[in-house]
């Protein structure tokens, strides 16, 4: 396995460990599944989480690939998770991580629950 394969597979494994003691239960990295990719995370209804743990931060790039995905998953919301640099990859570090998505689309995971006006 790639020293950068290795990197992903840990920052993957640790959200899954912090989502499970956050109260996700069924929180599990995803089998690959090539070209059809549908984000790292899966196990979260209506959910699609990409994972990444990289030097430099391609967060354009990384949120059309976040898209991409959440369609092949079709799943209402998809989440790029960033691993920042120099934060571990312990629970109480991984909660420090940040979480990304267009506005638009967190306007609309708020209102579901219950912030707002009802869509």
């Amino acid at each position: 396995m790639s020293k950068a394969k290795q990197k992903g597979t840990a920052a993957e494994s640790a959200l899954v460990k912090f989502l499970l003691g956050q109260g996700f239960p069924g929180a599990e990295r995803r089998a690959l599944t090539g070209s059809n990719d549908q984000g790292d995370i899966t196990g979260i209804p209506s959910l699609c989480m990409e994972v990444k743990n990289h030097a430099t931060y391609k967060i354009p790039a990384w949120l059309k690939e976040t898209e991409i995905e959440r369609k092949n998953a079709k799943a209402d919301f998809g989440i790029l998770v960033v691993k920042p640099n120099g934060v571990g990859m312990t629970p109480d570090k991984v909660g420090q991580w940040w979480g990304i998505m267009p506005m638009a689309m967190m306007m609309d995971l708020l209102r579901d629950a219950g912030y707002g006006d009802p869509r």
